[in-house]
C-alpha cells in the first residue's frame, strides 16, 4: 500500500501568489510563530488549541480560523491527532483587493476583524475553494473563486457606482470568442480599464454568474452541442480548453446530473 500523506505543502495550481498547507491526521505541534501572509483555514478533524496573540479559543472539525499577516499565533492538538486546511495569500495582493472592495487609499491592508468563524457555511465556502485552488489550471476560474471568497470574509458595502451595460459586454463577448482560451482576470481588466473586483461584481450583475463561471457555464452549453453531433469526449474536451476529460465529466455532470457519455446517449 502507498503511504498515506500526513503533510502536504505547496502552491496553487494556477495562482503563483497562494501557497496550500494540509495536515491528514497529524500530532505535530507548532510553537508560536507567524507569517507575512494573510492566513485561513479549516479544522476537518480532531480538535486544538488555539492562540493568537492575547486570545485563546478551544477548536474542533467545522470551525474557521484567519490570521492576519505578522500576528503571533500557535495551534495545537488537544490530544490525538487531527486535520486541517490552510491558505496562505500574499499580503501586497491582498491589500490591492481590498482597496478595490472598500475604495481606500491606505498603502497598508485591512485585517481580518476576528480570529474565527463557527458556521457551517463558512466551513462549505472554504472546501470549495480550496479544492478549486488545489487542482483548476484556469486562472480565471481560480482567481475569481479566491476574490468571490475574500468578499465573504471582508463583507464590503453594496457598490453603488453606475454600471455601464455596454462596457461590461465586452467581456462577455471575449469570453464567447475564445470560449476554449485559459483566460485571466487581468486580460478582461485590461480590457475594460476596471479592477478585478469591481469588474466581478458588475458583471455578475448584469450576466447573474461571476465571469469564470460564466465560462464555465458556457463551454458546457457548447458541449451539449458538440456531443449530439458525435463529438467525442476527447475532443470535445480539448476543443473546449478542459485540462483533461476527467476536468470535463466533472463539471459536466455538476450541471447536467449525467455524465458526458451518458449525456451523448440520448442523442446518438
Amino acid at each position: 500500500m502507498p503511504k498515506e500523506i500526513v503533510h502536504s505543502l505547496c502552491k496553487s495550481a494556477s495562482l503563483d501568489f497562494v501557497e496550500m498547507r494540509s495536515a491528514n491526521h497529524s500530532n505535530s505541534c507548532y510553537s508560536t510563530h507567524s507569517h507575512d501572509e494573510f492566513s485561513f483555514g479549516v479544522v476537518d478533524y480532531g480538535s486544538a488549541k488555539y492562540k493568537n496573540l492575547q486570545h485563546s479559543y478551544q477548536i474542533q472539525a467545522g470551525v474557521t480560523v484567519t490570521i492576519n499577516p505578522s500576528e503571533a499565533h500557535s495551534c495545537n492538538p488537544d490530544q490525538g491527532k487531527w486535520s486541517y486546511r490552510m491558505l496562505f495569500i500574499n499580503s501586497n495582493w491582498m491589500a490591492d483587493l481590498q482597496r478595490q472592495m472598500f475604495a481606500h487609499k491606505h498603502r497598508d491592508y485591512l485585517p481580518f476583524k476576528q480570529h474565527l468563524q463557527t458556521e457551517l457555511q463558512s466551513y462549505q465556502q472554504f472546501a470549495k475553494l480550496y479544492d478549486c485552488l488545489l487542482t483548476e489550471n484556469n486562472p480565471l476560474m481560480a482567481e475569481g473563486s479566491l476574490i468571490d471568497y475574500c468578499q465573504h470574509l471582508f463583507n464590503p458595502s453594496p457598490d453603488s457606482t453606475p454600471l455601464d451595460a455596454t462596457t461590461v459586454s465586452r467581456v462577455q463577448e471575449l469570453i464567447m470568442d475564445q470560449l476554449d482560451s485559459h483566460l485571466a482576470l487581468t486580460d478582461f481588466c485590461q480590457l475594460i480599464d476596471m479592477s478585478p473586483f469591481h469588474l466581478i461584481r458588475s458583471f455578475k450583475h448584469q450576466y447573474g454568474q461571476s465571469p469564470h463561471a460564466y465560462q464555465l457555464d458556457q463551454r458546457i452549453k457548447r458541449a451539449r452541442l458538440l456531443l449530439k453531433q458525435g463529438g467525442s469526449l476527447a475532443s470535445t474536451a480539448s476543443a473546449l480548453g478542459f485540462a483533461d476529460q476527467s476536468h470535463f465529466q466533472r463539471n459536466f455532470k455538476k450541471r447536467t446530473a449525467l455524465t458526458p457519455r451518458q449525456y451523448q446517449q440520448f442523442f446518438v
